[in-house]
């Protein structure tokens, strides 16, 4: 099977730093937060170029604590897409506000910036723009938008670590950016983890209180919060992938490359664009096509991984059918979702791997 991606692979290449960061953390009795999930908190600030970073127990929670550090609540709306994992609007409705959403760019998948402005209310306090598959939304077009209407704006960066915008770090390029570690994430813990980063020393002041039940001294409580720590083995391991992630990414941009160079005009097949401004770290490499079903199955037949991201708009979900959205609300989005599936890339992939999955395509495609 060629997967799309190879976790076992990439652990591999690096267990040897790992183990020895294990044994450490092992040895040194403190496993929650301390001075891994510190020193990790510094790096990961440095990299993406703001002067805070507050390690969280995952990406969901990153986006949910931005959202309740800047007081966003109930009877507030958050615009953002319908065409992402339902952890960005998962965010919004848990802090009790309601996801308001806007239709994409067919070229792309990121959230059209050109239709966030007719979609503003009095209610309007936040944007989250998801920076999709490893490269950003139009965020000078959001940051006029938002700084015009007096709004928030918070990256769901959770798929693009060490992607930029204009030469800006992903995750510098609004009011707080956050991430995620998922495992299969670029930059991905052997467990669950996340972060949020900011320029706001009061934003990460208070993300970092109520990550810890709403306390900044123990057992005295200032308001209601969440247990939501990055343990010091997770920050452990992160820390030996933060010395690959450069390398890692530039690895899956040559890959993309190709595939592009190969695919990109044939019959039936259509590359997701690289946005304007952006350096594209492809978390997925996404293709579009009318015969999505026929394409998937000769990968199958081929022992070639494929997968769809994502089969179900979020205003078509069974869970908000309470927004009373109908299917042609986001005729983009609601497209994407038909035609978009996933191929193999990771760092790990070898060019005779890519290069038969790129002969099974072209031979579905050609009959």
């Amino acid at each position: 099977m060629i997967p799309l991606l190879d976790l076992q692979t990439q652990y591999q290449s690096i267990e040897a730093e790992i183990l020895e960061e294990i044994k450490d953390v092992l040895r040194s009795g403190q496993y929650i937060l301390g001075p891994y999930v510190a020193k990790l908190e510094h790096q990961i600030a440095e990299k993406v170029g703001v002067t805070h970073a507050v390690g969280v127990a995952s990406g969901t929670d990153a986006l949910t604590l931005a959202l309740i550090a800047y007081n966003i609540g109930p009877k507030d709306e958050v615009i953002t897409t319908p065409f992402t994992f339902i952890a960005t609007a998962e965010a919004i409705s848990r802090v009790g506000a309601t996801p308001v959403f806007v239709d994409v760019d067919p070229t792309t998948g990121l959230i059209d910036a050109k239709k966030i402005a007719d979609k503003i209310t009095a209610k309007t306090k936040a944007i989250i723009p998801v920076q999709l598959f490893g490269q950003s939304a139009d965020m000078d077009t959001i940051n006029q938008i938002a700084k015009a209407h007096q709004l928030v704006v918070i990256e769901d960066a959770c798929q693009a670590f060490g992607a930029t915008y204009n030469h800006k770090p992903v995750g510098s390029l609004g009011d707080a950016g956050c991430f995620s570690f998922f495992p299969t994430k670029n930059l991905g813990a052997l467990g669950d983890g996340g972060v949020v980063t900011t320029n706001n020393k009061a934003i990460a002041d208070r993300i970092k209180q109520l990550r810890v039940h709403g306390s900044h001294k123990k057992y005295y409580h200032h308001e209601i919060g969440l247990n939501s720590r990055l343990d010091a083995m997770q920050a452990a391991i992160l820390l030996v992938c933060l010395e690959h992630i450069d390398h890692w990414n530039a690895q899956r941009r040559n890959k993309a490359k190709r595939y592009k160079q190969h695919l990109e005009g044939i019959n039936q097949i259509t590359c997701l664009t690289e946005a304007k401004d952006n350096r594209h770290v492809y978390h997925l490499f996404c293709l579009k096509s009318s015969n999505r079903g026929l394409i998937m199955q000769a990968l199958r037949d081929h022992d070639i991984a494929s997968a769809i991201y994502y089969p179900l708009c979020l205003h078509l979900q069974e869970a908000y059918q309470f927004l009373n959205y109908k299917l042609g609300d986001f005729p983009n989005a609601e497209q994407l979702s038909e035609t978009i599936f996933s191929i193999p890339l990771h760092p790990f992939l070898s060019n005779e791997q890519q290069i038969e999955v790129i002969n099974v395509i072209k031979e579905v495609t050609q009959l």
